[in-house]
C-alpha cells in the first residue's frame, strides 16, 4: 500500500468530523423534540388541554437543530484548519522538506 499525504488527508478527515457532528447534533434537536410533541400530546389527550399540533414543536426545532448543528460543525471546521495549519501541513512539499536524493 502506498504512502499517505497527510497533507491531502488531514483536512478531509477535518471536514468528515465535521460533517458527521452536524448530522448528530441536527438528529439528537430533531428527535428530542419529537418526544417533546408525544409528552405535550398525551398530556393534551388525557386532560382538558389545547389540542397540540405537532407543527408547534417541530417548526422551532427545526430551526434550533439547524443553527446548532451548523455552529458545531464551524467550530470544529474552523478548529481543524487552525490545526492543520500550525501543524504546517498547509500545501505541498516543498524541496527544502523533501531534498532530492542524488
Amino acid at each position: 500500500m502506498g504512502t499517505f499525504n497527510r497533507r491531502l488527508i488531514a483536512p478531509w478527515l477535518w471536514i468528515l468530523w465535521a460533517f458527521i457532528v452536524w448530522n448528530v447534533v441536527f438528529d439528537r434537536v430533531i428527535i428530542e423534540a419529537g418526544r417533546e410533541y408525544v409528552r405535550i400530546a398525551d398530556a393534551a389527550a388525557r386532560g382538558n388541554g389545547p389540542y397540540a399540533t405537532i407543527d408547534d414543536t417541530m417548526r422551532p426545532a427545526r430551526s434550533r437543530a439547524l443553527w446548532l448543528a451548523t455552529a458545531s460543525a464551524g467550530v470544529i471546521l474552523v478548529v481543524g484548519f487552525l490545526a492543520v495549519r500550525g501543524a504546517g501541513l498547509k500545501g505541498p512539499p516543498t524541496s527544502e522538506e523533501h531534498p532530492r536524493r542524488t
